[in-house]
């Protein structure tokens, strides 16, 4: 197990756990949202090859539209 922090909040995570993996388990995979993994913008293209270790800090931003 790997300890994560996810919008604030600690969570515990399977080993090599992608960020896909992690889009999946709370049901996000299809939405327009940005990734941000310590710091850093991840590219769409890479949240299947980006894989979350101990201690990572995991940012999620959802996009809404509206008027």
């Amino acid at each position: 197990m790997a300890k994560i922090q996810l919008n604030g909040k600690k969570v515990s995570i399977q080993t090599n756990y992608s960020i896909f993996d992690l889009l999946k388990k709370y049901k996000l995979s299809n939405k327009k949202l940005a990734i941000e993994l310590n710091g850093m913008i991840i590219p769409k293209d890479n949240f299947k090859k980006k894989y979350l270790k101990d201690n990572d800090k995991v940012e999620i931003v959802h996009f809404i539209g509206g008027g």
